[in-house]
């Protein structure tokens, strides 16, 4: 597993895509119960490294109802974005991820993970991604229907601060899919 954690960070395939260059930012363990699969990381993750060291990955640690220590704990949480790299700044905020990672590293590092009983699945392109035509036509919608993606998948939308009239506009995410989500990791992380 080190060495293909050390084999991604080396990564430069889209290196001619990325305006910062290239710094994939993952973390997995074999031991890892849950996988978070996110988007692409943002400036201030490109720039410390640490996955989630920003606004939304201190809303998604609330919404998980998790320490700071329990989420980098690689043992508990492999963090595996869609794109390991920022992709570059477009016109209504971040580009997509770049379309090269998944593809070329996700099923090696999955197949590293033996242990693995929940993929939280944030955002349209992960869920896209891992539920293919079980997703529904919008992320709304496959949200709304998270149920039908259990025991492996829970889909999530984004915890950035801009989803914040989505949250607003969609009160059920908070009292339908919080609780399960946040019984099904304690119990994962008690069984840890």
């Amino acid at each position: 597993m080190q060495d293909l954690l050390d084999n991604i960070k080396q990564c430069t395939i889209c290196a001619e895509h990325l305006a910062l260059g290239p710094r994939p930012v993952v973390s997995a363990h074999p031991e890892s119960k849950i996988v978070i699969i996110g988007q692409a990381p943002g400036t201030k993750v490109h720039a410390s490294g640490i996955p989630w060291d920003d606004a939304s990955g201190k809303q998604l640690r609330k919404w998980l109802n998790v320490s700071t220590k329990d989420f980098y704990d690689a043992t508990k949480f492999a963090i595996i974005p869609m794109g390991f790299c920022y992709p570059g700044k477009g016109k209504t905020g971040d580009l997509p991820p770049r379309p090269e990672c998944a593809p070329q590293w996700h099923k090696p590092i999955l197949n590293e993970l033996k242990n693995v009983e929940l993929v939280i699945l944030i955002g349209m392109y992960a869920q896209k991604y891992y539920l293919g035509k079980r997703a529904k036509k919008t992320l709304t919608e496959t949200v709304d229907n998270f149920q039908d993606y259990l025991p492996k998948y829970l889909p999530l939308p984004h915890p950035s601060p801009r989803n914040r009239f989505w949250l607003t506009k969609n009160p059920w995410f908070e009292v339908e899919v919080l609780p399960v989500l946040r019984e099904r990791v304690k119990k994962l992380l008690i069984l840890n």
